[in-house]
């Protein structure tokens, strides 16, 4: 099974504030419904808790929630206590799992992943409290997209990574 990790971010790197994503931007979520529609996503519970009531679980995908309160419980979706737990959780027939957030779990599931879809947002978020984790040497641009805008006039793209093939077998 393969770990993607999907998020949007502004130029600083900013994916949160106050609970919620800074910027609407309707393209965005509607690629993510793309990319993640028919694989089991993977969230903490804030980002759970962030989704509006009536998209949670979210549709047409198996919703497993991460939170260290094992009492914890996410109505119509699984709920398990660590990320090794969810991933453990997932049938072994699936191809693609999605962490989807937050920082905290897009942290943790770093070095596990083999493909990331990032969206990039021309915007800038100074008073942001939640970042994305740092893209490093190991990821190869395998998709730079294209330069799109918004019905609302933000500018945005949708990048894919992967993993570089030395990264994943290092030689020694």
């Amino acid at each position: 099974m393969r770990v993607g990790m999907v998020w949007a971010e502004a130029r600083d790197g900013a994916i949160g504030r106050d609970g919620e994503m800074p910027w609407h931007l309707p393209e965005d979520l509607a690629h993510f419904r793309e990319v993640t529609s028919g694989s089991p996503v993977i969230m903490g519970r804030r980002t759970w808790e962030s989704l509006p009531e009536r998209f949670r679980p979210l549709p047409g995908r198996e919703n497993i929630v991460v939170s260290r309160d094992s009492e914890f419980v996410a109505a119509g979706a699984r709920s398990v206590t660590s990320l090794e737990a969810a991933l453990a959780s997932v049938d072994s027939d699936v191809s693609i799992v999605w962490i989807m957030g937050g920082g905290q779990l897009y942290r943790a599931a770093m070095p596990l992943a083999d493909e990331l879809v990032v969206t990039r947002i021309g915007l800038d978020v100074p008073d942001a409290d939640t970042f994305a984790p740092t893209i490093g040497a190991e990821w190869e641009l395998a998709d730079p997209g294209l330069p799109l805008v918004a019905a609302n006039g933000l500018k945005y793209s949708f990048e894919r990574y992967l993993r570089n093939a030395s990264a994943l077998h290092p030689v020694t």
